[in-house]
């Protein structure tokens, strides 16, 4: 085994069981630590079984994206030793990039895409919590 093979064997693509909770926090904390914005946290567990939560963010730009994509990513990797399973909407336009940890998915926003969408209202039966910042504030774009 190289350590390369040992260390991708360290890394898991699942969660304990329970773990999804603090999870998504950890999640959107990431995110608001690159100025994310307008996060919510929606608990699906008793809407859905195709996931627990989705944690929701508008990010501003192309760069923008890829850095609240990156704190998520570093922050599961180095915290949790976890991977997300699958990464969609990374290249391109990144309009909408979803993270997807099975447990929890994570879904990074432009304003006009949002809007769009409307995850909130798709999924309007589910409790929300919005992410704020220390400062009481829920970081909306201003």
């Amino acid at each position: 085994m190289t350590p390369q093979d040992e260390s991708e064997s360290k890394e898991r693509s699942e969660l304990r069981v329970g773990a999804a909770p603090e999870v998504a926090r950890g999640f959107a904390e990431a995110a608001l630590s690159k100025k994310a914005t307008d996060l919510v946290i929606l608990d699906l567990r008793n809407i859905t079984s195709l996931t627990d939560f989705f944690i929701v963010g508008t990010v501003s730009t192309d760069v923008h994206s890829r850095a609240v994509e990156g704190a998520i990513v570093d922050w599961a990797r180095d915290e949790l030793q976890l991977r997300p399973w699958h990464i969609e909407g990374a290249e391109g336009s990144r309009n909408w990039v979803l993270l997807d940890y099975v447990d929890v998915v994570v879904h990074l926003f432009r304003p006009e895409a949002r809007d769009y969408y409307s995850l909130e209202r798709l999924w309007g039966d589910a409790p929300v919590e919005e992410i704020r910042d220390p400062k009481g504030r829920n970081n909306a774009a201003a």
